[in-house]
């Protein structure tokens, strides 16, 4: 009987270990995975999204660039310079599972104001290398080595930065170190304030939340510590914003249903920077520019006016 119960209890173990194992994987490649889910098939070809990851994709003054990180991954980014000489420069960070054309529609808006435009792929998207997404914890020193790039070419360089959804926390994880005097604004637009906070929230909305969240959250950790090898607790802009003397704008939408508008009203508060804040009304997720451009870019050019 004895025997019996050690193999029942070792059956046990394993089927723990072994469900613990699949969820795990399952976890960390929803997460993690930083596959492109974007598909041009059955997209509408005069949407403004569309038309603004075409604009970056066929302009004739686009150039593909190449750097590697300090950990020694080859990074993307597209560049298009104006035919006018400029020292204004905006570094625009696209989202989660997508890539740099992503941004094509803020480019056009500031490529269209005399101000040279530079689109990074972030590790693990688009055609910059890597094997999962970071949610800014090394991005953050990717986006710095870009920012070195332009200002060893231009010395006068004046920059700024403008991210969405990942691309945002990323760009609040960037201010969040030493920068120099040549970054003069960052945009957040749609940042949530840590990670794995984030995790939690889209975790509990779902109709499968069966298990404990705090479980999960750890087992998500782990996946995430032992397989892409860092923290990702340190993926944390609302620690970063406390850091901040980069003048920041926050933006969110009103009706965001992934990341929900009171981590903006938090990072807000948190930050220790110059800052301002929009709330677009009716905007879903990083919506806000369809939804009333009017608003979003006349709040953005305000803000960045006196600083370029």
């Amino acid at each position: 009987m004895a025997k019996k119960n050690h193999f029942l209890f070792l059956g046990f173990v394993s089927a723990i270990v072994g469900g613990g194992a699949v969820l795990g994987n399952y976890l960390y490649n929803l997460s993690s995975n930083p596959k492109t889910r974007f598909s041009e098939e059955g997209s509408n070809k005069e949407d403004e999204i569309m038309q603004g990851r075409l604009w970056i994709r066929d302009h004739e003054r686009r150039q593909d660039l190449y750097i590697d990180s300090l950990d020694k991954l080859r990074l993307h980014a597209s560049y298009i310079s104006t035919e006018k000489e400029s020292h204004k420069y905006a570094i625009l960070i696209h989202g989660i599972h997508d890539n740099n054309e992503e941004m094509g529609v803020y480019a056009k808006h500031y490529y269209d104001q005399g101000i040279n435009i530079l689109t990074p792929d972030l590790r693990g998207h688009g055609q910059s290398e890597g094997t999962y997404a970071g949610y800014g914890y090394y991005d953050r020193m990717d986006i710095m080595e870009w920012i070195y790039w332009i200002i060893k070419r231009d010395a006068n360089a004046k920059i700024f930065l403008h991210g969405v959804s990942m691309g945002a926390a990323t760009t609040l994880m960037t201010t969040g170190e030493h920068l120099p005097a040549n970054v003069v604004a960052a945009i957040s637009d749609s940042s949530f304030t840590a990670a794995l906070e984030e995790f939690v929230y889209v975790y509990k909305k779902g109709k499968k939340a069966i298990l404990p969240s705090g479980f999960m959250t750890w087992l998500l950790w782990l996946e995430i510590r032992v397989r892409a090898g860092y923290d990702i607790k340190l993926a944390s802009p609302i620690k970063a914003v406390v850091k901040s003397k980069t003048p920041t704008l926050f933006i969110h939408g009103d009706e965001d249903g992934f990341i929900p508008p009171n981590m903006c009203a938090r990072l807000f508060e948190a930050a220790q920077c110059e800052k301002e804040y929009c709330i677009i009304l009716g905007a879903d997720h990083i919506k806000g520019v369809i939804v009333d451009p009017s608003n979003y870019w006349k709040k953005i050019d305000n803000f960045i006016k006196s600083k370029i």
